[in-house]
């Protein structure tokens, strides 16, 4: 696949909220191995490779273990992941699938178990930002290097 256009480059001033919104996500006091698997199974979902490389690397640096990594698109059959975790991850799926789920109620009330309300809205916040940056990532073709995927920065 050919690179297309770069949206830092042809649209700067429009990136940047989306970056600061990221920047924000990351200081929303989430755990950051949450955040990172809910990244990476929002772009599994997807099918983002610049931002699963990404987020793989990131979760790896942050000491995530190979084998959370590996079995995370099959998390329900695994006792590796905690019921927070768990509950973050159906929530990510309801709304990463949002056409086909619908955001069941079980899905949300799920969550509402493991997280307060604002946890809620930050968790839906982070989920709705990866699910725009695989957008941008698939659909701009951003390719992933062979070291690392750069790192985004608020501006």
């Amino acid at each position: 696949m050919s690179r297309r256009l770069n949206p830092y480059t042809t649209a700067p001033e429009i990136m940047k909220p989306l970056i600061a919104l990221e920047a924000a996500i990351k200081d929303s006091g989430l755990e950051h191995s949450l955040i990172e698997l809910v990244k990476m199974r929002a772009s599994q979902i997807n099918g983002c490779a610049y931002c699963l490389h990404m987020h793989s690397a990131d979760a790896r640096k942050a000491g995530e273990s190979e084998a959370r990594l590996y079995l995370l698109s099959a998390w329900r059959e695994s006792e590796l992941y905690t019921p927070r975790e768990r509950a973050a991850l159906a929530w990510t799926e309801a709304l990463t699938l949002l056409p086909q789920t619908h955001a069941p109620d079980a899905d949300y009330e799920g969550a509402l178990r493991h997280f307060s309300g604002e946890e809620m809205v930050k968790l839906t916040l982070l989920i709705g930002t990866i699910n725009v940056w695989n957008r941008i990532a698939v659909g701009f073709r951003s390719h992933h290097s062979n070291d690392r995927a750069p790192k985004v920065e608020a501006a």
